[in-house]
C-alpha cells in the first residue's frame, strides 16, 4: 500500500476536503494509473449525501476517470506505461455469472464492485474513486481512450457517455429512426451527440425554452418545449425511441403517448420517488417502458472508439479541486454547462 492524495467526505453530507488514502501496489494483472481528470457525476452527490444507500466513509467519489498508465503488473498484456486510459463506474465483478460471461458486467448477479463506495472483492478494503491522484485497477476493467479526444472532455464519457450509448445501441438506433431525448443536461446533451452520430433524426424535449439554442448547436434536428400547448397531442405517435434523462418525478404517461406502435421509452434518470404508470398508456399500440444502467466493459470500449471516430466528447467546465464543493452546489441547481471535470493536477 502507498499513500495517495485525494478529496474525501468524512461523513454523510460533509464537505469534501483533502485527505490521504492508501492505494494497493499493482499486482500481476493490475494497472497503476496517474489520474489527470475526473468528472463530477450527480450520483457522486447522491452517494456523499447517503441518499441512495448507506455509504462507506470517508468516501472518495469519482467514476469518470481519465489518465495515463504509470506502471503495469508482470502479467498485464493490454496496456503499457504511457497509454491513455479510463476507468468507469465499476472496477471488478464476479466474472462467473451469466451476465458477466455475456459482457454485461454492469448487471453482475453478485453486484459489480463499484469504483467507490464499495469494498474490493473478497476483502473489506473500501474502494476509492477518481477524486485522487492515482488508482490501481485490474487490466480487464480499464478502457483505452482514443488519442484524438481531449482528456478532460472525455472523462464524462465513462459514465454519462456509456449511460446513453448503451440504450441507443440496444434499441438499434440508426438512419430512419426518430429519437427523442427528454432533458438537456449532463446526460441529455451527450445523448443528442451520440444519436446524431448514429444517423438518427433527433429531437430534444425540454421543460425549458432556454435550451433551444443549445439543442440546435449540439446537432438536434428538432426542439420541443414540453409546456407548449397541445404538445403531447400534436406529436402523438411520432417517436421510435424516447430516452428520459430526467431524475425529477415527472409524469411519464404523456410521454408514452408520443411513441409509435412498438416504440420504447427508456429511463436512465433515477427519480427518488416512485412514478405511477397507467396500464392503458402501455397497452395501446404495444409500447414498452424500460430502464438502462451503464454498459459492460466491451460496450464501453465500443462507445469510446465510436466517439473517437466521430470526434464526440462532452461539453465541460474544467475546475480546480478546491472548487469541488461549489461545483456540487451548482450541479444540484442544474447550473453547469454540461459537466464539471476536476483537473487532478490541482490536488
Amino acid at each position: 500500500m502507498f499513500p495517495t492524495k485525494s478529496y474525501a467526505a468524512a461523513g454523510p453530507k460533509a464537505a469534501l476536503e483533502p485527505y490521504t488514502i492508501e492505494r494497493r501496489e499493482p499486482g500481476p494483472q493490475d494497472v497503476l494509473i496517474d489520474i489527470h481528470y475526473c468528472g463530477i457525476c450527480h450520483s457522486d452527490i447522491h452517494q456523499v449525501c447517503d441518499e441512495w444507500f448507506e455509504g462507506i466513509f470517508p468516501m472518495v467519489p469519482g467514476h469518470e476517470i481519465v489518465g495515463v498508465v504509470r506502471e503495469v503488473g508482470k502479467d498485464v498484456t493490454k496496456y503499457k506505461a504511457g497509454d491513455r486510459v479510463g476507468v468507469g463506474c465499476f472496477v471488478d465483478s464476479c466474472r462467473s455469472c451469466k451476465n458477466c460471461n455475456d459482457g454485461f458486467e454492469q448487471y453482475c448477479a453478485e453486484t459489480p464492485i463499484f469504483t467507490y463506495n464499495a469494498t474490493e472483492r473478497g476483502s473489506d478494503q473500501p474502494t476509492y474513486g477518481g477524486y485522487s491522484s492515482c488508482i490501481t485497477v485490474d487490466e480487464d476493467y480499464v478502457l483505452r481512450v482514443p488519442e484524438n479526444l481531449p482528456m478532460d472532455a472525455s472523462a464524462p464519457l465513462l459514465c454519462a457517455g456509456i449511460t446513453l450509448y448503451s440504450p441507443l445501441r440496444h434499441w438499434h438506433v440508426g438512419p430512419g429512426k426518430k429519437v427523442a431525448i427528454v432533458g438537456l443536461g449532463g446526460l441529455g446533451h451527450i445523448g443528442v451527440k451520440l444519436a446524431v452520430g448514429m444517423g438518427a433524426e433527433v429531437s430534444v424535449i425540454s421543460h425549458s425554452e432556454s435550451k433551444r439554442k443549445d439543442a440546435e448547436s449540439l446537432g438536434a434536428h428538432h426542439f420541443y418545449h414540453s409546456a407548449m400547448e397541445d404538445f403531447f397531442m400534436t406529436h402523438a405517435g411520432q417517436f421510435d425511441l424516447i430516452i428520459n434523462t430526467v431524475s425529477a418525478p415527472i409524469d411519464w404517461n404523456p410521454y408514452l403517448g408520443l411513441l409509435v406502435r412498438d416504440g420504447s421509452m427508456v429511463n436512465v434518470g433515477l427519480p427518488e420517488e416512485d412514478v405511477p404508470v397507467n396500464a392503458f398508456a402501455l397497452a395501446v399500440n404495444r409500447k414498452s417502458l424500460s430502464g438502462s444502467a451503464m454498459g459492460g466493459i466491451a460496450e464501453t470500449q465500443e462507445m469510446l472508439d465510436f466517439c473517437g471516430m466521430h470526434n464526440i466528447v462532452c461539453d465541460v467546465e474544467t475546475i480546480e479541486a478546491s472548487y469541488i464543493n461549489q461545483a456540487f452546489e451548482r450541479v444540484v441547481k442544474s447550473d453547469v454547462h454540461y459537466r464539471f471535470v476536476i483537473d487532478i493536477s490541482t490536488l
